[in-house]
């Protein structure tokens, strides 16, 4: 039951940062989940988890390189092939022998091998941690495949080589051609056993289906399993584990790729199921870590033979030349003629900005603290291992290092130019606009019947003008700041309208039920249109009210529209009238802008159509409730695609707020019409 209990906490911690990375959008997810899991752990009474390594590297790793390697982009990944062989294996074996060297020259209480064992720890960068900044700074698109591809290779050289290191440690004898060749073996080995495994469980997966076996749940639990069958199957036979499963991703998706015609269905299953997954194990990897960070510093901190002070600087000078060395490996490889996948000339050399990219994305994550807990407890001869605290410490303060680095020094190298900045939001949030349009055109489409038809064409033909025009979107998106002064002279109107509507009640020239029909709608209009500080208050009147309707069984707002009488809705669209004419007198006493008149114009057309004598007093009718369910599903589409272009890093967070701004206001604009 602790297990039981422990675990939901870690997953609603991980909850907890998605919605304090909405608050805090500039701290990144991983430091926002590490300083959950610290205060976890921290507190009295708090979360305390042993981290098994073999347990973390086949649980976490396995499935997140899996998937890594699932999406990686193949032909970025031939075409960076010499950069990313440079960084994945050249530097991680620079790195051990020369940061090693330091390191025991700075520590003399590190032996060497165990400097060694620290430094090939130190080497591998973190797959997670490099795609959550990827995201988040919009780095070049180039850099971003380059440090895709390194993460996806380093951790099977540096974990080798921190294997040696610690067996040196440990035995007291090193073969530096033993351990070259072994390397080779383990690598060659674990992409050999990847890929042969992979082709196996693929030809099971088709064996099944051409049996009649086409049940999707059953073929995705094939995928589910796949990658620690990868893991363990090459960790069995002696190779690299890691490895294995990146080639078995890579496998998948090219059979993917070949199969995509064939069935999407199953694709879809797995991509939605995966993606589920991903977010749950990217998130409790660093939770995790941040639980184990406390025990490692306390028990340093605590150690009489080290002054504090002295192994902090210790960790960060051996930060700063893990900087150095990275910065100075990828520009001596810059000027021998290719780097980033481009041949340069000889006079042509790459900027210092990209250099400093890419030397701070070298970000160390949860992989590196895995590996330090995994050093024995004792040497061969039953000596304690020497240094085992203050190498998991110096470990977990360089993870910190390079992931607040990184958070604060990337933003600023990949800063445009304010005019280019400009221009690419502008051009990002109109393509943004044509994407969600097509999304809700595309979901119209499918829930398109022979008895919709019509109704269907007309939401569909609404989308497609406003598609078309992409002069009066760049209008619109340009107003700016007048999109702030229009939601809030649209909020005073409508707060005047609820003003009205409770003098007239007061005064009994309508019933409680027509006033609390009104004022459901204006909430819900005012919910769509207010900023995030007013959301929270709206949203929990809103639930307030909706549970209490369940709990006094009353009917919903919906079905109480279309059950109402003609005296009714006579009544209400008297009260409309009343409403529209005093937001108008109100909206008079404003000064005079583009948000006011845009906001009179449409209070304008609300009250022209309501004075029609043709437009109110009959029940709704049935073609008119069916396009507005077409269009809150072309609404929700709208918003499913944002999120998606968001999670992708196509769109920025300001520019994701932006469409979700465009698209409440066509929702409002449909509340304000469900009465009439």
């Amino acid at each position: 039951m602790e297990l039981f209990f422990t675990i939901l906490i870690l997953l609603g911690l991980i909850g907890v940062s998605n919605v304090l990375s909405g608050q805090f959008p500039l701290v990144p997810v991983p430091l926002m989940q590490i300083a959950l899991g610290m205060i976890a752990a921290a507190i009295p009474f708090g979360l305390h988890m042993h981290l098994e390594p073999e347990l973390f590297f086949i649980l976490f790793i396995a499935p997140l390189l899996y998937n890594d390697g699932k999406h990686a982009s193949r032909a970025e990944l031939w075409k960076l092939r010499v950069p990313i062989l440079l960084l994945a294996v050249g530097l991680v074996f620079a790195t051990v022998f020369l940061i090693g060297f330091a390191i025991h020259w700075m520590i003399p209480s590190i032996p060497l091998p165990v400097a060694f064992g620290l430094a090939a720890i130190l080497s591998p960068t973190d797959a997670v941690a490099v795609g959550s900044l990827a995201g988040r700074i919009r780095l070049p698109s180039s850099l971003k495949h380059l440090l895709e591809g390194e993460a996806l290779m380093n951790d099977a050289s540096g974990l080798v080589a921190f294997k040696f290191a610690i067996a040196a440690a440990l035995t007291g004898s090193f073969s530096l051609g033993n351990a070259s060749v072994s390397f080779l073996l383990i690598a060659i080995g674990g992409i050999a056993v990847g890929a042969v495994t992979a082709l196996l469980i693929s030809g099971i997966r088709v064996w099944l289906s051409r049996s009649g076996l086409e049940d999707e749940t059953m073929h995705m639990l094939v995928h589910l399993l796949t990658p620690f069958a990868l893991y363990m199957i090459a960790e069995h036979l002696g190779v690299s584990g890691i490895l294995a499963a990146v080639a078995g991703g890579v496998v998948h998706a090219v059979e993917r790729d070949r199969m995509s015609s064939i069935k999407p269905l199953s694709h879809e299953l797995s991509d939605n199921t995966w993606s589920v997954i991903v977010f749950i194990l990217n998130g409790l990897v660093f939770v995790i870590l941040g639980l184990q960070l406390p025990s490692v510093f306390n028990e340093v901190f605590q150690d009489t033979t080290h002054n504090n002070g002295e192994v902090v600087g210790y960790a960060f000078i051996i930060f700063l030349l893990l900087l150095v060395l990275r910065f100075l490996w990828a520009y001596s490889f810059s000027r021998g003629g290719r780097w980033i996948g481009k041949k340069t000339e000889s006079n042509v050399k790459i900027s210092f900005k990209m250099l400093a990219m890419t030397a701070l994305s070298g970000v160390r994550g949860a992989v590196t603290l895995a590996g330090a807990f995994s050093i024995p407890l004792l040497l061969d001869n039953g000596a304690p291992f020497p240094e085992r605290s203050l190498v998991i410490f110096l470990s977990a303060v360089v993870i910190l290092l390079s992931l607040v680095s990184a958070s604060v020094l990337l933003p600023l190298f990949a800063q445009k130019p304010a005019k280019d900045k400009a221009e690419e939001r502008a051009a990002a949030e109109r393509t943004g606009e044509r994407l969600i349009m097509g999304a809700a055109i595309r979901a119209v489409h499918s829930v398109t019947t022979e008895n919709n038809e019509v109704e269907s064409a007309s939401v569909i033909a609404d989308y497609e003008r406003w598609r078309r025009n992409p002069e009066a979107d760049l209008r619109r998106m340009q107003r700016g700041k007048s999109d702030l002064e229009e939601r809030e002279m649209r909020l005073k109107a409508i707060e005047v309208e609820r003003r009205t509507v409770n003098k007239m009640l007061q005064e009994e020239r309508i019933t409680e039920t027509q006033a609390t029909l009104f004022q459901s709608n204006l909430d819900q209009m005012s919910m769509v249109l207010s900023a995030r500080t007013n959301l929270l208050v709206l949203l929990v009147k809103f639930w307030g009210q909706e549970l209490k309707a369940l709990l006094t069984k009353q009917e919903s707002r919906f079905k109480a529209v279309r059950d109402l009488s003609v005296a009714d809705r006579e009544a209400i669209r008297g009260l409309k009238v009343q409403t529209c004419e005093a937001a108008l007198s109100s909206l008079r006493t404003e000064r005079k802008c583009d948000a006011r008149a845009a906001v009179m114009t449409q209070y304008e057309h609300v009250l022209a159509k309501l004075t029609s004598p043709y437009s109110f007093g009959k029940p709704l009718e049935g073609d008119e409730e069916v396009r507005r369910d077409l269009q809150w599903i072309a609404i929700q589409a709208e918003r499913d695609e944002v999120q998606t272009l968001f999670e992708r890093g196509e769109i920025t967070r300001d520019v994701a707020n932006k469409l979700r701004r465009t698209i409440r206001t066509r929702e409002a604009t449909i509340l304000s019409e469900v009465l009439d």
